[in-house]
């Protein structure tokens, strides 16, 4: 009795009741949600205009994390298209133990400056956090695929195969910044030099309002065997204004 009194006296709440609010606070499923817009233009010898937006909402808590995720981009030089794309997704992930998890994925768009009129990425496997930590993971997943893209021009065959599935995920604060890393390469079985990989980094700086974020980065999008006329390689270099809320 004496040792219940020392922790526990008339007047103050349980421990173990103060323990178990937070705790379940701590699982308690809170959405959190961010879009991003960039514009950027030129005039003179040569007109641009360039503009990108997306928005991403994550649920998450210790036990799983669900997100959808979409973005646009439209570029146009002198009047022509030199970017048209547009990419929409789902990822969830279930830590089912302090470093292991499995995942499912599902992206689906079109590129018109590439001619695909459709794309999608189906994949599912299992993750791994390598780091761990309140204020940086890194986390590597290996899983399978089924991937289609569908050309507009008809001397491009469509593909369609099943495959292999690889992400890499790092994410780090520094005080209020933060930096991001995204990378999955996508092969087919049937020809490994048949593949897709997509890469995103990026430093996200706060402004005033902590609402309010500057985000600088760098994307590259690689296909080993675009449709004819097409680069295999596609980088883009942005500046974004981030409203983050929950």
């Amino acid at each position: 009795m004496e040792k219940v009194a020392a922790t526990w006296s008339a007047g103050t709440e349980d421990p173990q009741v103060v323990a178990l609010r937070k705790e379940l606070a701590s699982k308690e499923r809170k959405w959190a949600y961010e879009v991003a817009l960039d514009v950027n233009g030129k005039s003179g010898n040569k007109s641009q205009l360039g503009t990108q937006v997306s928005a991403r909402a994550t649920l998450k808590t210790p036990e799983d994390t669900l997100q959808f995720y979409t973005a646009y981009n439209r570029q146009e030089t002198d009047n022509v298209k030199s970017a048209d794309q547009f990419n929409a997704g789902v990822d969830y992930a279930n830590n089912f133990s302090n470093k292991k998890s499995w995942y499912v994925r599902d992206e689906i768009g079109f590129d018109r400056v590439k001619h695909i009129e459709l794309c999608n990425v189906a994949a599912a496997g299992l993750g791994y956090y390598f780091i761990k930590e309140d204020k940086r993971t890194l986390t590597g997943r290996p899983g399978l695929s089924f991937r289609y893209e569908g050309y507009k021009n008809p001397v491009t065959a469509d593909v369609k195969s099943v495959g292999l599935d690889f992400g890499l995920n790092h994410e780090w604060e520094f005080g209020d910044s933060k930096l991001v890393n995204r990378l999955s390469y996508v092969p087919a079985f049937e020809d490994f030099g048949s593949f897709v990989i997509k890469h995103e980094s990026y430093y996200e700086l706060p402004l005033t309002n902590p609402k309010w974020k500057l985000r600088v980065g760098v994307g590259n999008d690689y296909n080993s065997q675009p449709g004819a006329g097409v680069e295999k390689l596609d980088t883009a270099y942005f500046t974004r204004l981030v409203l983050n809320w929950k």
